[in-house]
């Protein structure tokens, strides 16, 4: 389990995150929803590791995550929203460099290219593929050192609807021995494969709720979008 507790960070005068809790357990993927400036990349960062909060604590297993984040970050894959890659490289070479970085097993890559569709793309280069395909790159650099935790900020962005349904289905599978942290704004991928979605809003967590305990996430989402519009 991983307990995030009272975690709160600003910059300068703008508060990003203020006093947030909440848990996530193995085996659950947990949509983490808002709209534009609630405070999810703040909050993804500073689980990953790039970034410390200000104030509060985070749990990994009873490990208090910030005295051994050397060893936790060993244990978390991350795929940021602006997904940067090393263009040069080649698919194979570039997942073969971060599989290196973690000293994981030589058989995952090929794990990996299979697991996200990327059999007839591994050979190019990284600047050459569709938007699509370097998302489904960005997706196989989280999962090559098998995290136990994985972060995902915009994940399904950019793919068309058989491999947004592929990615989903390969994360209902990863989910029965991971943690999955899932950021969107596709509340359809929501409703399919998340079991829990929380909301922030201006900084604040305003709901942590099962899915199946509430009718209309996209109600909440867009009353949020309206009221930060006006």
């Amino acid at each position: 389990m991983i307990q995030i507790e009272n975690i709160s960070k600003s910059y300068e005068h703008q508060v990003a995150l203020s006093d947030i809790s909440f848990s996530l357990q193995k085996g659950e993927i947990v949509a983490l929803l808002g709209v534009n400036g609630a405070g999810k990349s703040t909050l993804m960062k500073i689980l990953s590791g790039i970034i410390l909060p200000d104030m509060g604590s985070i749990t990994f297993f009873g490990q208090d995550f910030h005295t051994n984040s050397l060893s936790m970050k060993k244990q978390i894959g991350y795929l940021s929203e602006d997904n940067p890659l090393y263009e040069d490289m080649y698919v194979k070479e570039y997942l073969e460099y971060v599989r290196g970085i973690y000293n994981a097993d030589k058989m995952r890559v090929g794990e990996v290219i299979e697991q996200t569709g990327l059999q007839k793309e591994y050979k190019k280069k990284i600047r050459d593929l569709s938007k699509g395909n370097r998302q489904r790159v960005g997706i196989a650099q989280a999962l090559v050192y098998d995290p136990l935790f994985l972060i995902l900020d915009e994940a399904t962005s950019g793919l068309d609807p058989n491999q947004r349904e592929n990615l989903n289905k390969l994360l209902i599978e990863l989910s029965i021995g991971k943690i999955i942290l899932f950021s969107t704004h596709v509340l359809q991928d929501v409703r399919e494969i998340c079991s829990r979605f929380v909301l922030l809003d201006k900084g604040n967590l305003i709901a942590d709720k099962k899915v199946n305990e509430i009718d209309s996430i996209e109600e909440i989402f867009h009353t949020l979008t309206n009221e930060n519009n006006s």
